[in-house]
């Protein structure tokens, strides 16, 4: 074991986290749910999403048995949603080819959606104290100051050099905590602005710190202007007040998820009305722009709320579009910022009575 290990594994005994709670009774399965979930998402965001999850979806059967719009309905507000249908597709493959146990070798671990060599690797040094390096965000940050790698880890040759780290670092005992003891210090000391160095327990040996260029590494993903997108949602409501969604391709932006139907314009969400619904207008607002910013482009979202007269019920396949009572369970998971305008909604229809529809009604 080096120094470097022998040092964190000394500094993880008396500061580690192990009070999160996916140490409380390791299995694989609760390993890789964290995993996955951690993935560009910090951990005080992650534990009420991690609890819920496991309360509704105990085992991998349970996962991989539930429809898809039930697990995206327990990953809403948690953002990047490939996370969630990889996680699904899965748990499908691992119920279907592997007997319901995820592997213990990491090249079929990494051959499962949305598994990568971090993910794999973190899985079997926690779940099965296998020897594996590990390189998320937080790893390539302590790493990337601790020997003064330069450039950006996403770079394959910054990358490789990571990784040799890494794999240098990784001790033959006592895996499990290394892995822990390394994303907590990158989590909590190695942070990305202001690291606390004087509670490092590797600073003796960081070149970043010795040359006083902590802020240097690693180096910042060259920065490139967001495109700017614009779209017209449409929030149609039917005399009962309910509010028309529409379910997106199962790849892609927002994938699988209930959204509002988009249009460029607003001429053309009347137009569609008129034509595919054959309904007349019979109220019209306008809300307020809002934005939202994806890694690769910020989408600014103007809401069209029209009131519609008598609409006809043929619209699309029956799983594909539904009038939903806002008042009731939604039909499976929304997009954060489809989520808070359906709650604006539900807040101005507060005086309007819920029918007697169930939460959804097929619009087909």
């Amino acid at each position: 074991m080096d120094n470097f290990a022998r040092a964190l594994l000394s500094w993880f005994d008396e500061h580690g986290r192990n009070d999160l709670p996916w140490k409380q009774g390791i299995t694989p399965y609760r390993v890789w749910v964290s995993e996955i979930m951690l993935q560009q998402t910090q951990v005080g965001t992650v534990i009420p999403y991690f609890e819920r999850f496991m309360a509704r979806f105990p085992a991998l059967a349970a996962l991989a048995e539930a429809p898809q719009d039930e697990v995206l309905h327990h990953w809403t507000g948690l953002g990047y949603y490939a996370r969630a249908r990889n996680l699904h597709r899965a748990a499908q493959v691992v119920y279907r080819e592997h007997g319901g146990r995820l592997p213990t070798e990491i090249e079929a671990l990494r051959a499962l959606p949305g598994i990568g060599r971090s993910t794999a690797g973190a899985i079997l040094a926690q779940a099965h104290g296998q020897r594996h390096p590990i390189l998320d965000g937080n790893v390539k940050r302590v790493l990337a100051r601790h020997h003064a790698v330069g450039g950006y880890p996403g770079q394959a040759s910054v990358l490789r050099t990571l990784w040799a780290h890494a794999e240098a670092h990784t001790p033959h005992e006592r895996v499990a905590d290394y892995t822990q003891a390394v994303m907590d210090l990158g989590a909590t000391v190695c942070t990305r602005a202001r690291p606390q160095c004087e509670a490092c327990p590797v600073a003796a040996g960081c070149e970043a710190r010795a040359r006083g260029r902590q802020a240097e590494f690693p180096a910042p993903k060259p920065r490139k202007p967001l495109p700017e997108r614009e779209t017209v949602m449409l929030l149609a409501l039917n005399p009962d007040d309910e509010i028309l969604l529409a379910r997106r391709p199962p790849s892609g932006l927002w994938g699988g998820l209930w959204a509002f139907p988009e249009f460029e314009s607003i001429h053309a969400a009347r137009d569609w009305c008129s034509r595919e619904l054959g309904a007349g207008v019979g109220a019209e607002t306008v809300w307020e722009s809002v934005s939202h910013t994806f890694s690769h482009f910020r989408l600014h979202i103007t809401p069209l709320v029209l009131r519609l007269e008598n609409p006809a019920n043929g619209v699309m396949e029956a799983d594909r579009q539904v009038w939903y009572n806002t008042s009731l369970s939604p039909p499976g998971g929304f997009a954060t910022p489809v989520k808070r305008l359906i709650e604006r909604l539900r807040a101005e229809l507060t005086g309007a009575s819920n029918g007697s529809h169930g939460a959804m009604r097929q619009a087909g």
